[in-house]
């Protein structure tokens, strides 16, 4: 039987840096149960280090943002991870949209961004020419790089300190004992005193597997991206965002310049049906069936229907996807857009139909469950993993 200090379920980045806060401080091991790491949420975003404009001053998106993302900065130079603190535009494309620009000046500086700046029309177009709108905020701390890369990087730092990860290793269940729980994988049993788990898409599965409750479920929301081809890459020099709704957690359809070359244009949000629901056609019976029993989604679906099938139509019509990109560059033709992959976020919805925006963890005898760690985590995974590993260890003690 392997034993350990700490097991972590998933080797996502959240769970990797995780693993890494904890590296040289007790043993740790990691399980992942597809064969490569970073194969879901971590590999499938748009490799963008978040600035912290957007969170609720205070909340843990917030806090764990802003300092994750100088980390992230740091952890990738002294690394050798490739990565570009270029900057974005979040850009108000007509008058209606200002109270909700200030509103996100008012958070950025609340949340201590000291290079966001307020621009006039003529000042975003010295910074962004084919861009349209009536004004923008210009937010120098965000960047971007390869998540699956950092990921790379965390995995290999921790089996430098003695741990191990192990993929194609899935987690089956685990029973508690005095002092120490053992966890059933399809590779046998492990021995760990705490339990982590970072599973993602499969969070609260796992949560109930540990005989926890949660008190949310995950649903999937798939995002799909275009690219644009090389001859329209010249249209967008930077990062450029639209001003986001602010009842939903998703941040609009954005044009994100690529830290390995090239412009990815999305996401949308849709509702996916399977957890790893990457294209339209993936469709998992059991997933579709536990979401027709969850009354939370339920209430979300009445809330936000006319959203979904907003976002439906946009999903199925690239013509729907085109038009919401010309919002913020008119000038990019029907023609430069080249279908790309897709991303699956795992949003926790509330027994209320609420979409949980924050970060979501609960502990429970020798576990620590992440429930909800949507986009900034990528961002924040160092900072992330810090917190929960100071709560492992003051568990260990």
């Amino acid at each position: 039987m392997h034993t350990t200090d700490v097991l972590i379920v998933g080797g996502g980045i959240v769970g990797l840096g995780t693993g890494l806060a904890l590296a040289g401080r007790a043993t740790v091991t990691v399980i992942e149960a597809e064969g490569h790491l970073a194969q879901h949420q971590t590999g499938h975003n748009s490799g963008v280090i978040h600035s912290g404009l957007y969170y609720k001053p205070g909340s843990a998106k917030a806090l764990n943002c802003a300092a994750g993302r100088e980390l992230m900065y740091q952890f990738c130079a002294e690394n050798g991870v490739p990565h570009d603190r270029c900057g974005k535009l979040v850009v108000a494309t007509d008058e209606s949209e200002l109270p909700a620009l200030a509103e996100l000046e008012r958070r950025g500086a609340a949340n201590g961004l000291t290079g966001i700046q307020r621009l006039s029309a003529a000042e975003m177009r010295e910074i962004e020419p084919h861009v349209n709108g009536v004004a923008a905020l210009r937010v120098p701390e965000t960047g971007i790089v390869n998540y699956k890369a950092v990921s790379e990087v965390y995995a290999r730092k921790i089996t430098d300190a003695g741990g191990s990860v192990h993929t194609g290793t899935q987690f089956l269940g685990c029973r508690t004992e005095q002092d120490a729980l053992t966890a059933e994988t399809n590779a046998g049993p492990v021995r760990a005193k705490l339990l982590v788990n970072c599973a993602g898409l499969h969070s609260d599965r796992v949560a109930r597997l540990c005989g926890i409750e949660p008190g949310v479920r995950i649903v999937p929301f798939r995002g799909e991206y275009y690219e644009l081809k090389p001859r329209a890459e010249r249209l967008c020099r930077h990062l450029i965002y639209p001003v986001p709704d602010a009842r939903l957690p998703f941040l609009g359809v954005h044009f994100t310049r690529m830290i390995g070359g090239g412009v990815e244009c999305g996401p949308n949000a849709v509702l996916a049906f399977k957890r790893e629901g990457y294209r339209f056609r993936d469709v998992d019976l059991s997933d579709l069936a536990e979401l027709a029993v969850n009354p939370g989604f339920w209430k979300m679906a009445r809330k936000f229907w006319r959203v979904g099938l907003h976002e439906m139509y946009r999903s199925l019509s690239r013509r729907a996807f085109w038009h919401a990109l010309r919002k913020l560059i008119p000038e990019v033709s029907f023609h430069d857009l080249v279908p790309a992959g897709a991303g699956v976020r795992a949003q926790a919805v509330a027994p209320d139909g609420k979409l949980v925006d924050d970060f979501f963890v609960c502990q429970a005898p020798r576990m620590i469950h992440v429930l909800n760690a949507p986009s900034p985590a990528a961002t924040a995974s160092l900072a992330i993993g810090r917190s929960i590993a100071d709560a492992v260890l003051k568990e260990l003690v």
